[in-house]
Order: C-alpha cells, then sequence, then structure tokens
C-alpha cells in the first residue's frame, strides 16, 4: 500500500499545535521498535564521545524530524544537519524547530544521491531511508567522502527476511515507495566496504517479538486508515488495548539477541589508521 499519504495525514493532523506535535514525537518513539534500537545505539555513541562536545552530525532522510528533535534535546552541543529531499517536511521541521527555540538543527532540501560534505560529520544517521533509494551505492559512497576519519555511519533499515512485509517470493512490499524489500546483512556489507567504510558491524532487529510488536501496533492501524480516515477515532480506544502487549514485546524484542529478523541494524566506521 501507499504510506507516504497516511504519514502526510498524521503529520499535517499533529502539526497543528507545538503540542501535538511533540506527543507525535513522543508515539513515534514508544511504538516504533526501530526507535528503540537507534535510541539505544545513539546513547551508547555518546557516552563515547563523552570528551567531545561540538559534534557534527547529519540526519540523512530526516522526514518528520523525530530523531533531530531527539539529538537536538539530549545533546544541545551538537551541531546537525538535516537533510530530507520533502520540501514540505523541511519547511514544517525548520518552522517548528524555529518556533521552539531549537537553535543546533538546520533543515535543508538535498537529494542524497548528490549531497556530499568532505570530511565534514563525525555521525550519519539514516533510519528507514536506504530502502526508498535506488543509487544505494553512491549514497554509502557519499556518506564515506563526507565523515570525518574517525566518524561513524548508524542505518536501521528493514531485511531480506521478511522486511517491507516481504516473506516469500510474490509478496508485495507493504509500503509501495520502497525500491527494494530489503537487504541481507552480505549485501550491505559488501556495498559499505566498497564504499570505503573498513569496520562494519550488523546486528538484526524486529525479531519474532518485534515483528508481532510491528504487526499490532503499526500494520493494521495503518492498514485500518488505508481503508477510511474515519477509522481514526478507533485508534485511541484500539491503542488502549493493545498498548501494554506491543511495549512488552518491543521490550523482549531489544533485550534478545536474534539470529535473524526482519529488520538491520548497521554501524560502519570510517578509520583510516585501520
Amino acid at each position: 500500500m501507499h504510506y507516504d499519504p497516511i504519514k502526510q495525514f498524521l503529520s499535517k493532523l499533529f502539526d497543528r499545535h507545538a503540542f501535538t506535535r511533540k506527543l507525535f514525537y513522543f508515539l513515534l518513539d514508544v511504538l516504533l521498535l526501530r526507535s528503540w534500537y537507534v535510541g539505544k545505539a545513539l546513547k551508547k555513541y555518546r557516552f563515547s564521545r563523552k570528551g567531545d562536545q561540538k559534534l557534527h552530525v547529519l540526519d540523512a532522510g530526516s522526514g518528520l524530524g523525530q530523531y533531530s528533535w531527539r539529538m537536538a534535546r539530549k545533546c544541545p552541543s551538537w551541531q546537525i544537519t538535516a537533510v530530507d529531499i520533502k520540501k514540505d517536511e523541511v519547511a514544517s521541521c525548520n518552522a517548528f524547530f524555529k518556533q521552539q527555540k531549537i537553535n543546533n538543527v538546520s533543515f535543508m532540501t538535498a537529494n542524497l544521491v548528490d549531497y556530499v560534505h568532505p570530511n565534514r560529520f563525525d555521525l550519519i544517521l539514516s533510519v528507514d531511508v536506504m530502502e526508498h533509494i535506488e543509487e544505494d551505492r553512491q549514497v554509502f559512497k557519499n556518506f564515506y567522502e563526507s565523515m570525518k576519519g574517525d566518524g561513524m555511519l548508524l542505518i536501521s533499515t528493514p531485511s531480506d527476511l521478511g522486511g517491507s512485509d516481504v516473506m516469500e517470493e510474490g509478496d508485495r512490499s507493504f509500503i509501495e515507495e520502497h525500491v527494494r524489500d530489503g537487504y541481507s546483512a552480505e549485501d550491505i556489507r559488501s556495498k559499505l566496504f566498497d564504499a570505503g567504510f573498513n569496520e562494519v558491524t550488523i546486528k538484526y532487529t524486529y525479531g519474532k517479538p518485534g515483528s508481532l510488536a510491528w504487526r499490532i501496533s503499526m500494520k493494521y492501524p495503518v492498514l485500518m486508515l488505508g481503508k477510511s480516515r474515519a477509522f481514526l477515532f478507533l485508534l485511541p480506544f484500539y491503542y488502549l488495548a493493545v498498548m501494554p502487549f506491543a511495549l512488552l514485546l518491543n521490550l523482549w524484542d531489544v533485550k534478545k539477541t536474534h539470529n535473524k529478523g526482519t529488520g538491520l541494524l548497521v554501524q560502519a566506521r570510517k578509520n583510516l589508521k585501520a
């Protein structure tokens, strides 16, 4: 199904007031399991660079600004450049962050296939972006060129083991805007090495608990909204019923080590000393 119209509908709904937008960010952090994994990885990175104050960060494919909001508030000394291809979302984020007096983030419109800023960033974050970009090899090269010598790249993306809800040959992607259903660990590792990275670690996310949580907390509500926007009025009651189970499943998933899963969390380093 086409997910972007539903995302835009929800974004406009929650963008009416500062309070509702902050609530939207909070709900995304709670409901989206990838936010749990990314948040955990960012926390670990933050403590590893505790002595470094003014780090430069690229939020590559910033979308609605959820992760820039989190990083800007937790790390006010970080300088964050948030890039997205969608002009409306960039304008909306710039207006909201300016209103909230968040001065360490700047949003700009750019295509990651073309965006290169040599030796600029200590950290590049890319969450659920690469499955939308056909020219992924070029983007990985741009990331490498744009990073400092000790920089780190953090990617969250669907895997080929059921990512995008594709379980077997012939299945259609749940999100039709995806140009690939997901990466195999070998594929994305090979492409990152080809781009120049010499240290790549990959872990599976969305194991059985997380996949079940995704279905009850994200897939079914989105399908309902895809059928009719009138289902919006039923969603609060639906979430009151399923939220405790979804949160427990998310927690279980984050605590476990998975041999396979429908998501990948990838860290790659540009270690020039290696």
